[in-house]
């Protein structure tokens, strides 16, 4: 736990200033508690959020650093001068983003959230507010594990987790909304939530707007309610977005899954030319599924996606009616 001063102490020999050092790095210092339960509850989660942190690296996550304990529980990470991609999305309203630009940011969180899969962990906070934008804002970056736990241990974690207007609803959509309710989920939570994302990236609007963060996890969970998607989206993104906050967690696409739907659908949209911010493997998937099929899935993942359309294309008919 004493990586961010070995860090401190090599950039100092270097001589190097504090100054220096903080217009690299970032510190996040963590609150002890003041009950033993506190204390205990707090360093176990600090000890989590930094064992998970320093064993997976993605461009699109935010780097890690190091951490110490004593004599404050500090983790430092690299300094993104950019902001939230909350904040970034407010300052455009009522304006929406370019729509290469929020599928490129949509492809940048399912790399992130692939590679986490890929490591056993689930985020279960993902929203705008844990997404930092680099400082060209051409990219984003996953920040905040404090919620992060690995796949393993979920069969009996707590169901108070994440932001409600975000939040899977088999977190919580059990009886009532009890704190500290026991329940089992997988890391299709976080595919949920990125759908409630993609909405956001593409029509620059709160989900659930006008409710209150219970009375979005109520119409959510109870009333199987899910943001409007605008009238004038391609039927193919649409299909992405609803498939991944669909209520069966088992009809949810896995996020390698997602990014192959996401590259097919760009490369509909956009020239075949390579593009810096979509990988050159990425782009040949995509225009080895351009043949009329969203992407090249097993037969089995074809079935299921399959059913998927048919149900939304009767609910969009049924709607129009």
């Amino acid at each position: 736990m004493k990586v961010c001063w070995l860090t401190l102490n090599y950039c100092l020999s270097a001589r190097k200033s504090v100054k220096e050092l903080m217009a690299k790095f970032t510190k996040e210092v963590l609150h002890r508690g003041s009950t033993s339960e506190e204390r205990t509850a707090l360093e176990s989660r600090f000890v989590r959020e930094v064992n998970m942190m320093s064993r997976v690296k993605h461009d699109n996550l935010v780097k890690f650093i190091g951490a110490c304990k004593d004599p404050l529980m500090v983790i430092v990470t690299e300094l993104l001068p950019g902001m939230s991609l909350r904040k970034y999305l407010v300052g455009l309203r009522p304006n929406k983003l370019d729509l290469h630009v929020a599928l490129n940011f949509a492809l940048d969180i399912a790399r992130a959230m692939d590679c986490l899969h890929a490591n056993g962990i689930i985020h279960r906070d993902l929203k705008p507010d844990n997404l930092l934008l680099t400082s060209d804002q051409k990219s984003l970056k996953l920040a905040d594990f404090g919620l992060a736990r690995e796949e393993s241990v979920t069969e009996m974690m707590t169901a108070e987790t994440g932001t409600y207007r975000w939040m899977a609803p088999e977190l919580y959509s059990t009886v009532t909304l009890r704190q500290g309710e026991k329940k089992h989920y997988n890391n299709k939570v976080d595919v949920y939530s990125f759908g409630i994302v993609l909405w956001e990236l593409l029509t620059n609007r709160m989900p659930f707007e006008g409710m209150s963060n219970l009375q979005a996890a109520y119409a959510a969970a109870f009333k199987h309610e899910r943001p409007r998607l605008p009238e004038d989206i391609s039927p193919d993104l649409a299909f992405i977005v609803q498939s991944c906050w669909v209520e069966d967690p088992n009809l949810r696409p896995s996020f390698s899954q997602i990014i192959r739907m996401v590259n097919a659908f760009l490369f509909t949209v956009m020239p075949p030319s390579p593009s810096p911010s979509i990988p050159e493997s990425d782009t040949s998937e995509a225009a080895a599924s351009s043949n009329g099929t969203m992407t090249e899935l097993s037969s089995r993942a074809r079935g299921k996606f399959a059913f998927l359309r048919q149900l939304f294309t009767a609910k969009r008919t049924k709607n129009s009616q």
